[in-house]
């Protein structure tokens, strides 16, 4: 391992440990509780809002409720979910599990208030078009003297959005189903051929603007999860015996730490097991990391707390009900006892475990919409990033380097790409996060004025 990948990987070590796990933890419970649990009380008429009972096209925006939710998810629902849940699992044993679930439920209400400013706070880019997120709520809402908090979030935000993982990964899966151990004579030009396809296919989709992603997206998204659901439901079957064994032990190692591998932390393995799950729920679900207000952020909508009504639904759907289904398929199959840290060949094993022969294939399949459509969003937030440092023309920029790294992290290292990725998340929640609480109380304003008076309305021109 050379110098620089060390660096990267001690970085991330460092920065996702007690201040950021403070942050992130203890911000979503400030924000569940000062919200009066609002995520949870509202959650039927979040639905309503998604369905589109409320939408009006001629709202600003550029897109609907529905279409920025699965932009958002096209970029938490993916290698995440498989990989990331599976390196828990192996470092962490079960109850990581415990504490992604714990990170995604003070996510909720992270997402409602972090997505809710991005339409409070809309500002406008150098061509005047409205446009949401971070940098634009700390310059909107908290004046033009903080600009120095939104460039750290933008630079930051150049190197989370980056497609490294999920390029690395799904070449990783591709090259072990098409060019197993025993036949990868070249592995080196199998991974570079496969980047420099992959490479084509999201250009094609992402040089066409956030309009064309959305589009691809939302199609791509519910296809993906109801295929990723049906495909594990048939492992769980299976091995139908062994579930609440897994469940009861999700709980249970929780706080004993029993299997825990990692790095220890807050003074001991229970500490660390803890900071393990929150970082992995936060690579998952990216709650108050700041990627997915700036998707809701292009909403149409007049109400700001509709949007973040919708948003707070994210961490549901990619935690509580897909990371929970990669972590029974992976811990009833029992392949997490193989001692393998590499999560996507964990993955690959337990599909192959519970059905023999096709299992690869269909997690195959569903890897590669999971990584595309993640990489799709992933460009729209690097170049929102990259326009409100640069312009337009830092965007174009951007694209062009966004699509040459993914070559590039097909053949990489992949402990140094995750540490890249997670330390730029764990950089870029820092100005997410303080804007968010220091302008929480307009939300929380907002909130109760929409629910006494604004709830039922739908705004027409």
């Amino acid at each position: 391992m050379s110098g620089i990948e060390r660096s990267i990987i001690d970085f991330a070590d460092w920065i996702w440990d007690i201040p950021l796990l403070i942050l992130l933890l203890g911000g979503g419970g400030f924000f569940l509780v000062y919200s009066g649990f609002l995520p949870f009380r509202h959650l039927g008429h979040a639905v309503e809002v998604l369905r589109g009972k409320y939408d009006n096209p001629d709202d600003p925006g550029q897109i609907n409720h529905f279409q920025a939710l699965s932009t958002a998810l096209a970029a938490t629902v993916g290698m995440g979910n498989i990989s990331g849940v599976a390196i828990a699992i192996a470092l962490g044993g079960p109850g990581a599990i415990f504490w992604m679930w714990v990170t995604a439920v003070v996510g909720m209400a992270t997402k409602f208030f972090t997505a809710t400013l991005a339409v409070m706070y809309r500002g406008r880019d150098r061509n005047g078009e409205p446009q949401g997120g971070p940098m634009y709520v700390i310059t909107v809402g908290l004046g033009r003297k903080w600009l120095p908090l939104a460039v750290f979030f933008s630079v930051a935000g150049l190197f989370g959005s980056l497609p490294i993982f999920q390029a690395n990964q799904l070449t990783a899966i591709l090259n072990d189903v098409f060019f197993p151990s025993q036949l990868n004579g070249h592995p080196f030009l199998n991974r570079f051929v496969t980047g420099l396809v992959l490479t084509g296919i999201v250009g094609i989709v992402i040089f066409g603007g956030i309009r064309r992603i959305a589009k691809v997206t939302s199609r791509l998204v519910p296809l993906m999860v109801v295929l990723y659901f049906v495909s594990v439901l048939i492992i769980l079957l299976i091995h139908y015996d062994r579930v609440p064994e897994y469940l009861a032990m999700i709980f249970t190692n929780a706080f004993t730490a029993e299997n825990f591998h990692g790095s220890p932390a807050l003074g001991g393995a229970l500490g660390g097991l803890i900071v393990l799950g929150a970082r992995r729920a936060a690579f998952s679900n990216e709650a108050g990391i700041g990627t997915a207000p700036m998707a809701h952020g292009a909403a149409k909508t007049t109400e700001p707390v509709r949007e973040g009504l919708v948003a707070m639904l994210g961490p549901a759907i990619d935690t509580l009900v897909v990371c929970t289904l990669t972590a029974l398929a992976i811990l009833v199959t029992d392949v997490w006892k193989t001692g393998d840290k590499n999560g996507i060949s964990l993955t690959v094993r337990a599909f192959n475990e519970a059905i023999p022969y096709v299992g690869q294939y269909v997690l195959m399949l569903t890897v590669v919409i999971f990584a595309l459509s993640t990489m799709f969003s992933y460009a729209y937030y690097g170049g929102k990033c990259s326009a409100f440092l640069a312009g337009p023309r830092g965007h174009q920029g951007y694209t062009v380097f966004y699509v040459i790294t993914i070559l590039i992290a097909s053949v990489a290292s992949l402990t140094a790409v995750e540490s890249l990725i997670s330390g730029a998340f764990a950089l870029m929640s820092i100005p997410t996060m303080l804007s968010a609480l220091f302008l929480a109380p307009h939300v929380k304003r907002a909130a109760i004025r929409y629910f006494r008076e604004g709830r039922n309305k739908i705004s027409r021109p």
